[in-house]
């Protein structure tokens, strides 16, 4: 039986384009080919069900986005609802009948009174376009506008939520297209307010048109007298007006029902009847001015006594429930602490501020903060259009695809002893970065133009030290002509932000971070992961691990680098022995990293002599590692040029690099890391095969 049902609604389903297209053809043919009046019958009543359907469908709903497809069905209904005026408008004016639904309504419901009929359709016309659809329309475009506007705002919060790990990045996913599709649905409704509106009017204007038709007909064609030919026409034309203006009723009702549910949890009667009953004293006061109105002298005093002592006994049974309720939950809480348990707490709440235990989370220290000054609030508050936490999550996503660092969730807190645009940067407690900003500034900066030409605030870009100007946003434009380039405060130190967690992302890659990765490559290589943990110990691999991410190559290839550890790790246990194998191991992604948009890399070599003189002073072995045995003055040379070659390149547009002999890069790159942090050092083990060098010339 079962699957009988699911193959019928598969059949449905399988075909619903193909009637929903028969079904608008049908609908635009009505217009033009005269119905016949039994048929006539058939569909106004399917179109009053369809009302009525539709108005109760709106009743069950608890989210608008689970009836999407609503604008398109009051297209759809508004359009059915003109091709029946035009059909019956052509069957009154024709053959003066129009089937007996409408003639049924043009007698029976109005008292055959074409005036008592043709003030009830202009109460409805006036109810429906005046009052439903008028509130309907203004509701609908302001849910479209606060739903747009509060769209960054919904979409931070679900980057915060992945950023914490609360959901996944399929549930993510999921909400960020429930949030566009409540934009979209909003937007659409704002437009099919519109229909409605209009299928009043059109409503309305018809009827008019029909009436004078009719009269037209009746006296020059027929020659009835006025008097006749009004009764016949009008109450005609009354009748099909009422049969087209009880659907559109019901359907501007069920529009107005849609758009104004906002924060139901489930359906709307029950919603309504919670939001009523929902506290006794309101019930109690309207028990009360009843009874008032009971007694007062004219007025009738049995509806209001009656209605007022309805009112008491709802009041009184709602008490009486709130209160059982409460002592329920009382007892449960009770029940579940236990008299011991809440002693030993009111015990340790009165020994708290002497207890040792209530400064142990003062120990505690965050992976990564920013503190910022209060006049910085409003980056970070998303309710004042702040989009740091945004920017924050991105950066995090962008450091794990193109280093493979697990970033901790950064917290952001305010600190009064800052400056108000002041905000610094910790490292595990630690200060690592300081800036400025200005808010509702840009920082301007250039490197061929003065800074002088433009009028501002002269400042230093904080993430590389570059000399910069904080500008007006009316001069913004005027920048980005003469070539500046310009960024807002978020992008700034969003900026400062990634080049700290490039620079010190060593420190964030704990013993515990580095336990993780190697679940990780457990769950899909366990005999890499087996094979290691059985070579080397933990503090090994964080070790190579760090050295590895202080010189930004990217760990995400962790199969890659745990199988290269597994391999030397059996007869070398020196951290800087195994960071050199291992980054021979990942020469492709080196050299990738390096290339430029034609595939070269261009380099400084270390000279021979330079790399012999470095070669004879080291001391140490494979296992206890290497020390540096050259002169003070030896080393500020090597220094001094190869800063030089990293200015020269840099200001070429060519990313710094020095090539060195596989025995001296470790070392090498030890001296050039306090003053050259941006400077790559590579050995020729790291260039991948196929790649093409361009020497720029040596540093001596």
């Amino acid at each position: 039986m079962a699957e009988t049902a699911v193959s019928s609604e598969n059949r449905v389903t399988k075909y619903a384009d193909v009637g929903l297209a028969v079904l608008l053809v049908t609908i635009i043919v009505m217009m033009i080919i005269p119905v016949p009046t039994v048929l006539l019958d058939v569909l106004l009543a399917a179109n009053i069900a369809f009302g009525v359907m539709m108005l109760l469908a709106t009743f069950y709903v608890n989210n608008a986005l689970e009836i999407a497809a609503f604008p398109s069905i009051v297209l759809i209904a508004t359009l059915f609802r003109l091709s029946l005026n035009i059909s019956t408008t052509r069957q009154i004016l024709l053959n003066g009948y129009a089937g007996e639904v409408v003639s049924a309504f043009g007698s029976f419901v109005v008292g055959g009174n074409y005036v008592v009929g043709g003030v009830v359709f202009l109460i409805l016309v006036v109810i429906q376009f005046l009052v439903i659809t008028k509130g309907s329309e203004r509701v609908a475009e302001v849910a479209a506008r606060f739903t747009l506007d509060a769209m960054p705002g919904k979409q931070m919060a679900i980057d915060a939520d992945l950023n914490a790990g609360i959901i996944d990045e399929t549930e993510a996913r999921v909400r960020r297209k429930n949030i566009q599709r409540e934009a979209d649905f909003y937007g659409a409704m704002d437009g099919a307010s519109k229909f409605v509106k209009g299928d009043a009017i059109a409503g309305l204007i018809i009827t008019i048109i029909n009436i004078l038709g009719g009269l037209a007909i009746g006296v020059l064609q027929r020659g009835l007298q006025i008097g006749a030919a009004l009764q016949a026409y009008s109450l005609l034309t009354v009748g099909d007006g009422l049969v087209s203006q009880v659907p559109a009723l019901l359907f501007s009702t069920a529009t107005g029902i849609i758009v104004t549910r906002s924060a139901g949890e489930s359906d709307l009667g029950l919603d309504i009847i919670k939001s009523l009953t929902g506290n006794h004293r309101p019930l109690l006061i309207g028990c009360g001015m009843l009874f008032a109105l009971a007694i007062v002298p004219g007025l009738p005093t049995i509806p209001f006594a009656v209605l007022g002592v309805l009112l008491a006994v709802m009041a009184r049974g709602i008490y009486r429930e709130g209160e059982a309720q409460r002592v329920e939950s009382e007892r449960k809480q009770g029940s579940q602490r236990g008299p011991s348990q809440a002693g030993g707490e009111q015990g340790a709440a009165q020994a708290a501020p002497g207890s040792p235990e209530n400064v142990l989370p003062l120990l505690t220290v965050d992976p990564m903060e920013v503190e910022i000054g209060y006049a910085l609030i409003s980056m970070v508050d998303p309710g004042q259009g702040g989009d740091m936490l945004d920017r924050i999550g991105t950066i995090r996503r962008q450091m794990a695809m193109d280093l493979g660092l697990v970033v901790p969730p950064i917290r952001i807190r305010d600190n009064i002893q800052l400056k108000p645009t002041e905000y610094v940067i910790r490292v595990k407690g630690a200060e690592v970065g300081r800036g400025e900003l200005m808010p509702d500034h840009y920082l301007s900066m250039s490197v061929d133009q003065s800074d002088d030409a433009l009028v501002g605030i002269p400042t230093t870009e904080p993430s590389f030290g570059l000399p910069a100007v904080w500008i007006s946003p009316e001069v913004r434009d005027q920048a980005e002509a003469m070539g500046y380039t310009v960024v807002d405060c978020p992008s700034v130190l969003a900026t400062h932000l990634s080049e700290v967690i490039k620079r010190y992302g060593a420190d964030l890659l704990t013993r515990q971070e580095v336990q993780k990765l190697v679940d990780l490559v457990k769950e899909s290589n366990p005999a890499v992961a087996g094979e290691l943990v059985g070579t080397l110990g933990l503090g090994d691999v964080q070790k190579v691990l760090q050295n590895l991410a202080k010189e930004q190559v990217p760990i995400r290839d962790l199969v890659t680098i745990f199988e290269t550890l597994s391999d030397f790790g059996r007869f070398a246990k020196g951290v800087d022995y195994l960071t050199e194998r291992v980054r021979e191991s990942l020469s492709r992604v080196i050299t990738l990293r390096l290339q430029d948009e034609s595939g070269v890399i261009s380099v400084f070599a270390l000279s021979p002599k330079v790399e012999q003189r470095i070669k004879d002073s080291l001391q140490g072995d494979l296992n206890q590692g290497w020390q540096l045995g050259l002169s003070p003055v030896e080393v500020q040379q090597i220094m001094k040029s190869s800063a030089a070659a990293a200015e020269q390149m840099a200001m070429a547009g060519l990313t710094p690099v020095i090539l060195a002999h596989p025995d001296v890069r470790f070392i090498t790159r030890k001296i050039l890391e306090g003053t050259l942090p941006q400077l790559f050092v590579i050995s020729y083990n790291e260039i991948a095969q196929g790649a093409q060098l361009k020497s720029l010339g040596t540093v001596e």
